[in-house]
């Protein structure tokens, strides 16, 4: 029988067996995963997160739609609370300026509206199968099946996508070759539509939020004070009775003025946020769409550059065009003459190439080589000309002279 002052003492004895089995296991772990230079500490740090990359594939699909709904159900919310604030106060105030604002505003939510729909829609695009593509540089572990330039698999999607940039939960779809420009105006338009919704609410959100102002508050007929409903006692000097008819009404308004409280209050919340985590990613994407860089090759690039760093070497992104033709090829502009309505209004997009072969700076670079090589010859044609043309005139001035002297 064990006596009871030595369990403490059993206790500490086990904890302390426990943790160094623990410990010796999770060093063999580390070395029969990092044994030799083809398993690193990344390698091992995708078999440990298996089990949650796992969770992430299959559950991400499920979870897509809901925050499809949610997307839907937020933006319906904010117009409908634009409807009812803020187009009666802006008739109020000018009915001029209201019916612009009107126009401008429906003009924004309709970009958004058919941007998102058409992101979530649109396939961003896949390599063809059974077919041979001579342009693969690589072997899909997972489809068996060659990837063409700037295509990477989705584990959400399990397939290869076309110039992947990222598989976007809140539009429950991946972000590629396809669908790129559509989910790109979509974040776009919509922190131009926060913007917009804050500049024109932020005279009715300060005065209602620090003011403490409402316009729809009600005033006693024949007054020109308000409703008392700060609490404090107000010494009455004579009897009055007001008519329950009045109090009922007075009642409702007061709870119409509370829910409109609340309503400004989340709108005004859900647009700084929205203003800031939209806007920070329209700015990333557009300094990643400058380079002609996708989310994955932004880290791919990064890693190049780190390696040849350390040898000595200087990584250039093969697919970087230059900052105007890397937009202009991303937007579609050169394709007709019609680009920027196609941008300021709804349209359907259709991308340049078919995303298997992709121009590089060595292709503009031969171009411009080629230019400059028709344009020397061009340049030595001329001289030649001139040169030959100088040399006639000479041989003319010598015969003229030539002439005069044999008739002196």
């Amino acid at each position: 029988m064990v006596n009871w002052y030595l369990l403490p003492l059993l206790l500490v004895k086990y904890c302390l067996s426990f943790f160094q089995n623990f410990y010796k296991k999770c060093c063999l772990s580390y070395q029969s995963l990092t044994y030799n230079h083809f398993m690193d500490a990344n390698y091992m740090a995708d078999i440990c997160m298996g089990p949650m990359f796992w969770f992430v594939d299959s559950f991400t699909s499920t979870i897509g739609r809901l925050l499809v709904i949610a997307v839907s159900g937020l933006t319906s919310s904010v117009v409908l609370i634009a409807y009812w604030i803020g187009i009666p106060h802006w008739w109020m105030k000018n009915p001029y300026v209201c019916i612009f604002l009107i126009i401008f505003g429906h003009w924004i939510l309709l970009n958004i509206a058919f941007n998102y729909y058409m992101a979530c829609t649109v396939l961003p695009g896949y390599p063809p199968e059974g077919q041979l593509i001579s342009e693969a540089v690589s072997i899909c572990k997972k489809c068996i099946a060659p990837k063409p330039p700037r295509t990477h698999h989705c584990s959400v999607c399990n397939k290869c996508i076309l110039k992947m940039d990222h598989h976007c939960p809140w539009l429950n779809n991946c972000v590629g070759f396809k669908n790129h420009r559509y989910f790109f105006l979509y974040m776009v338009y919509m922190v131009i539509g926060v913007c917009f919704l804050i500049c024109c609410g932020w005279e009715i959100a300060y005065a209602v939020l620090f003011l403490g102002k409402d316009d729809d508050e009600p005033e006693l007929e024949g007054h020109s004070v308000k409703i008392n409903r700060t609490g404090a006692l107000i010494p009455v000097t004579a009897t009055v009775m007001l008519d329950p008819a009045f109090l009922e009404d007075n009642e409702i308004e007061h709870t119409s003025n509370q829910l409109r409280r609340r309503c400004i209050i989340y709108v005004a919340l859900l647009n700084i946020g929205v203003f800031f985590a939209l806007g920070c990613l329209s700015a990333w994407h557009g300094s990643i769409i400058t380079r002609n860089e996708t989310s994955v090759e932004t880290h791919i690039n990064k890693t190049e550059t780190l390696r040849l760093k350390s040898l000595g070497k200087v990584y250039v992104n093969p697919y970087d065009l230059g900052s105007k033709a890397n937009w202009t090829y991303f937007l579609g502009l050169n394709k007709n003459r019609n680009a920027w309505i196609q941008l300021l209004l709804p349209s359907i997009y259709r991308p340049h190439g078919d995303g298997i072969s992709w121009p590089t700076f060595h292709d503009e670079d031969s171009k411009h080589k080629k230019n400059n090589s028709l344009k020397d010859s061009w340049q030595v044609f001329n001289k030649c000309s001139s040169r030959s043309v100088i040399n006639h005139n000479k041989e003319d001035l010598y015969n003229r002279d030539g002439l005069l002297d044999n008739l002196i």
